[in-house]
């Protein structure tokens, strides 16, 4: 049996889940969410906990047991505690501001890169040079973060650009003066 699979997913108070068929929806403070799931596995809902079980021990049943374990577990995380993101800003004259659900970012281009914000993600700007991307959906906050990242990623030579927090960019040495 699956070491992931076989775990129950305990369900907080103040969390609402429901199941029908191979459909779970899950609400609570930061959020609602719904998934489908695949139609070999499936869930139940007993005692404040959810269990995921499998038709049978095929290779293919025992990858998606713990595969949609865990999504169910990350999705009452999300509706619960929500996820985060940091990302900084480090350069010369960069920086970030909210302009209603569009995130405009001067990165020294000619014009300044306007980044539309989804739906279910916020953004918030502690500093002009602080990105904190929020959200209930782990897939949709990492997404995000990414696609913002990618709009300028740190280079080794001077470091400039958009790294997460806690990310390290190894320096390079410029060229070399004979």
């Amino acid at each position: 049996m699956s070491r992931v699979g076989k775990n129950p997913i305990p369900v907080p108070s103040g969390t609402k889940v429901e199941i029908s068929g191979n459909h779970i929806s899950v609400e609570g403070p930061q959020g609602k969410l719904s998934r489908d799931i695949h139609l070999r596995i499936r869930a139940e809902l007993k005692d404040g906990q959810i269990w995921v079980k499998r038709q049978s021990d095929s290779k293919m049943d025992r990858s998606l047991h713990g595969l949609f374990r865990s999504l169910i577990a990350n999705m009452i995380t999300g509706v619960t505690r929500g996820y985060t993101k940091e990302l900084q800003i480090q350069g010369v004259g960069f920086r970030a501001q909210l302009k209603g659900k569009i995130l405009s970012l001067s990165l020294g281009f000619s014009k300044p890169v306007e980044f539309a914000i989804p739906e279910d993600v916020k953004i918030e700007l502690p500093k002009p040079t602080q990105i904190i991307v929020k959200g209930p959906d782990k897939k949709a906050v990492g997404e995000v973060s990414a696609m913002i990242r990618a709009i300028f990623k740190p280079e080794p030579y001077k470091g400039k650009g958009i790294r997460y927090v806690d990310e390290y960019v190894r320096r390079k040495a410029g060229k070399a003066i004979a």
